[in-house]
């Protein structure tokens, strides 16, 4: 696996979505890097990544509460054990659990296995709640997919608080897990 800097050269074959990611992040100046890969299914092939990309590789999971009104994209370090009672009592929502394919769909336009903070570039109308666990942001580099799960990206946690963060506009919530 080899880590380019920036887009692709040859943007034939790749969907919108991921050439959205690149265009929103190229947009902001941020500098980054990607590394191409087959679907990141399994542990071995994230594994494969973390080396390459030698970034805190995020999970992503896309939360909601029992009733499905309150969304919420939860980012972790890939390593980090997650308990939603964990959780539910920080951000005042119990019950937690993962949402379903259609509303990760609707409100970010996204797929399981793809899910990204890169993704609440379509949730206009902000009702997804972005939570950060308090380690991603003690890392230098942190890790991403561009909306699919075929490709990884090394952006720098500054540029995450800085420019990306502000420029989706949605004001995150750091959390301890």
């Amino acid at each position: 696996m080899k880590l380019y800097n920036g887009r692709p050269e040859n943007e034939s074959g790749r969907l919108e979505k991921e050439l959205l990611s690149y265009d929103f992040l190229d947009s902001l100046g941020v500098e980054y890097q990607r590394a191409d890969h087959e679907p990141a299914m399994t542990m071995e092939i994230c594994e494969e990544i973390d080396k390459t990309l030698n970034a805190v590789i995020c999970k992503n999971l896309f939360l909601c509460n029992r009733q499905q009104t309150n969304f919420y994209l939860l980012m972790i370090p890939g390593d980090k054990k997650f308990k939603t009672k964990d959780i539910s009592a920080q951000i005042n929502s119990s019950r937690l659990s993962f949402a379903g394919e259609e509303h990760l769909e609707e409100l970010l336009k996204l797929t399981p296995g793809s899910v990204s903070i890169l993704g609440l570039m379509n949730d206009k109308d902000g009702k997804v709640r972005l939570l950060i666990d308090e380690d991603v942001l003690s890392s230098e580099f942190f890790g991403c997919h561009p909306c699919i799960n075929t490709s990884s990206l090394k952006i720098s946690t500054k540029d995450l608080t800085e420019k990306i963060i502000p420029a989706l506009k949605h004001e995150p919530t750091i959390v301890k897990l």
